[in-house]
């Protein structure tokens, strides 16, 4: 069931994606080679609790930290570890708020000091893809508007859409309808309606499309070791058109 949210839950919302808007504003600077994913978390989960919020993740389905933190080959997912982050990485970063009841969503993927040409466009590409689907944002257009939108410019300059895992609802509870894949699927295929709140996240492999689950069963890496990337925002649906709620 899709769910309109009234302008109180509206309210409440973008007030928790203001807050992770803030995180990443906090986390952007502290990415640079030797520090690692573990403080990286360790940050987020203090930054959320001082400023009076929940994180999301933490505990959710059994997921052990704040953060996602996927480095290079993984997709999405990636459990933050001890590991130093070395120059010429790419790492995703996803994160979500509980603030009172209400969630935000949200991801980036950051390079970690100078990276390679072909890093760069895949970053550049996910991002545009991103742009391209939150054009789509508008009262009575469809989900597929959105999904078009992302594979038609990932698979334009010679990249590959993640068909596994997809964009989503969020706003009452961390994951909702509808589902948003990066792909035009035979699915369901909703109109979008003003009080919609909607995570949109393209994740696109530099090689194959196909991924697959490791033994902790959350860390999604591409099949053939390629590099993923992944940017997310949370979008409300407006009478006009949308709103980003969320910022990097």
């Amino acid at each position: 069931m899709i769910r309109l949210k009234n302008k109180r839950q509206i309210e409440g919302i973008r007030d928790s994606c203001r807050m992770l808007s803030l995180l990443y504003e906090a986390l952007k600077p502290m990415v640079r080679p030797g520090i690692t994913p573990k403080e990286l978390d360790t940050f987020a989960y203090d930054f959320i609790k001082r400023n009076g919020g929940k994180p999301a993740f933490l505990g959710y389905e059994g997921y052990p930290a704040t953060l996602c933190v996927s480095v290079n080959e993984v997709v999405i997912h990636g459990i933050p570890n001890d590991k130093p982050l070395e120059e010429g990485d790419i790492v995703g970063i996803d994160s979500g708020i509980d603030l009172d009841g209400y969630f935000s969503d949200a991801a980036m993927t950051l390079p970690v000091g100078i990276i390679k040409k072909e890093a760069q466009k895949l970053l550049d590409v996910t991002r545009e893809c991103l742009n391209f689907a939150i054009d789509q944002v508008k009262p009575h257009a469809r989900v597929s508007d959105i999904s078009r939108a992302v594979f038609s410019h990932a698979t334009k300059n010679g990249f590959k859409v993640v068909r596994q895992y997809c964009g989503h609802g969020v706003g009452l509870e961390i994951h909702e309808d509808p589902q948003i894949p990066n792909y035009v699927s035979l699915g369901p295929n909703p109109r979008l309606m003003p009080g919609m709140v909607l995570a949109i996240e393209p994740m696109i492999n530099i090689g194959t499309s196909d991924v697959r689950v490791l033994d902790d069963n959350w860390t999604v890496v591409t099949m053939d070791g390629s590099l993923s990337a992944h940017f997310e925002h949370t979008i409300l649906v407006t009478d006009a058109g949308c709103e980003v709620l969320t910022q990097w």
